[in-house]
């Protein structure tokens, strides 16, 4: 271990750091970490939560804080399958527009002191049941302008919702949305009560009550956040035993993965996620497996992540480079991404040779992409070069630091084709926003899920949606591929819906107006005495089902 400490510990002060951090951690529940360890689940937030209140629920930090915390009509499987959650069945009428919820009769707020209480003091005395017209209010709330909610969008084709009574809620779209179900998962639209928000305001935000598996107990912001096991949950196992099985969670913010991945390898947190180039070296062979010196103590579970990254161009440049289908074909050709992966990922990660749709997702399979084929990258360049006149063609490549690796690599080896190729690095706030007004020509970028619908990564390519009014970054226009995404709002049949996204993806690669890099994969490290887990193409952090031995 003395190895592992000197190869990640850079100064004494970082160690008395560490040494302070952990003494906060391991008694944040009031109980020292031998007696009670087996009951708190620990994880650190290397990015920091910025609010626990579900409707600002943006980033994966908050995301998984708040998923602790907050329940909503419906929740998402880790198959991607939607499942009841505080509604119990619905029913979907009207051509797919009519969606009407049947809500459980037994669904509690955490308790807390502003709820009426009775003589009784019994549990439910100092709560109170959930009904439809509090999921009106927090719909209403998430749509409030005041709040400035960044998930109000979830709620942009709805016409309508209402409480049709205390356990009927009823939302009528503007038009039929196949992927609805999904984006009523997103924590967003989570229920939260009107007496407890409308008594902290914008406090709530540090004073969570919600109806999940665990509580809000502590919070001091960047040092640590505590949870405790709701006792009143209203899930159970398959064996009719009450969710969750732990008695806490302990979250601290050690600000940086290497920091992170120290304490884990320590045993002082159960879980770490992702794989950082500070210490993927570390703990991965360049073939993705775990290390010897792990293996007695970790596990690793990955699996498909509904994240592509890419190369974008710009399809209305006025460079005349990118505005040649030639040049888009060679760059997309001209490098070999299971080299690229295993080198730079350490085998974590699938080869983009499909469309953009990641795997995972239905209509991913049977889009034909691009290979590694060097030779026919020069000739397109060559051809280029003699349709033109250009002799010494060039791009630039604009990306951040974080990728600049991978850029490298493929500006070393599409060089080989003819192309020269610039690699421009700026900082990541800069290159969001000069992508999001299109003033970049040639860019790395990325696209995660918003819900698990492949509609969501097409709609990037719909012409409706072109920056600054819309996520379309590369100005792809396509007549056929406008009417095929408006025919796919209308089929309600998955099966026939997913032929469609095949077919608008395999239009995309045709046009070749970006190059896929790879889809990502979620990475997961546990210790070995943690079970129950899982994982999920969303990254979703779901503790409720999770275990620790002694």
């Amino acid at each position: 271990m003395l190895k592992e400490i000197q190869g990640f510990t850079t100064s004494l002060k970082r160690i008395v750091i560490y040494s302070f951090v952990i003494f906060l951690f391991t008694n944040c529940t009031g109980t020292t970490k031998t007696n009670r360890d087996h009951l708190v689940f620990r994880y650190n937030e290397h990015k920091n939560i910025s609010s626990l209140d579900p409707a600002f629920s943006k980033d994966l930090a908050d995301i998984w804080a708040t998923n602790q915390l907050f329940n909503g009509l419906v929740q998402m499987d880790n198959q991607l399958v939607v499942k009841p959650s505080i509604a119990e069945s619905w029913t979907i009428t009207d051509s797919a527009k009519t969606y009407t919820f049947s809500l459980k009769n037994n669904i509690y707020f955490h308790k807390h002191q502003l709820f009426t209480t009775s003589t009784s003091h019994s549990y439910q005395d100092s709560t109170r049941t959930v009904t439809a017209k509090d999921f009106e209010y927090s719909f209403n709330r998430l749509l409030d302008k005041s709040l400035a909610s960044p998930g109000s969008w979830v709620l942009n084709k709805v016409e309508r919702f209402y409480a049709e009574n205390d356990s009927t809620f009823v939302i009528q779209l503007k038009q039929p949305f196949p992927a609805f179900m999904g984006l009523l998962t997103m924590k967003y639209c989570s229920v939260v009560p009107k007496e407890i928000v409308e008594h902290y305001g914008s406090d709530f935000r540090s004073n969570p009550i919600g109806t999940g598996p665990f509580k809000f107990k502590r919070w001091e912001e960047n040092i640590k956040l505590v949870l405790r096991r709701n006792n009143n949950y209203f899930e159970t196992n398959t064996s009719g035993e009450k969710l969750p099985y732990l008695e806490a969670i302990a979250v601290t913010f050690l600000p940086d993965k290497q920091s992170e991945f120290l304490q884990f390898a320590q045993g002082n947190i159960d879980f770490v996620s992702g794989l950082d180039a500070s210490y993927k070296d570390e703990i991965l062979s360049s073939e993705g497996k775990l290390k010897a010196l792990y293996v007695p103590d970790v596990n690793m579970i990955r699996g498909p992540y509904l994240n592509t990254e890419y190369l974008g161009f710009y399809m209305d440049s006025e460079i005349t480079e990118l505005q040649s289908s030639l040049i888009r074909k060679a760059i997309n050709i001209g490098f070999d991404r299971q080299k690229m992966i295993t080198y730079l990922r350490n085998g974590i990660g699938i080869p983009a040779n499909g469309g953009f749709i990641p795997k995972g997702l239905p209509g991913y399979d049977d889009v034909i992409g691009f290979t590694y084929q060097p030779e026919e990258a020069k000739n397109l360049v060559a051809q280029f070069k003699s349709e033109t006149g250009i002799n010494n063609p060039k791009i630039t490549l604009t990306t951040t630091s974080n990728y600049l690796s991978f850029c490298e690599y493929i500006q070393r080896e599409i060089q080989k084709t003819g192309l020269e190729v610039v690699v421009d690095v700026i900082p990541a706030s800069s290159l969001r926003d000069l992508k999001a007004n299109g003033q970049l020509d040639f860019f790395r970028a990325s696209w995660v899920a918003d819900y698990p619908d492949a509609e969501n990564y097409l709609s990037l390519y719909y012409s409706e949606n072109f920056v600054p009014n819309g996520p379309n970054y590369t100005h792809f226009k396509n007549d056929t591929f406008d009417a095929l995404y408006e025919q796919a709002y209308l089929e309600t049949d998955s099966n026939l819906r997913a032929k469609l996204y095949t077919q608008m993806d395999s239009l995309v690669m045709q046009s070749a107006p970006i190059v896929p890099l790879f889809y990502d994969e979620v990475v997961r490290f546990t210790r070995k005495n943690v079970s129950g887990l899982g994982i999920n193409a969303t990254n979703l952090l779901d503790v409720k089902r999770v275990k620790k031995i002694k």
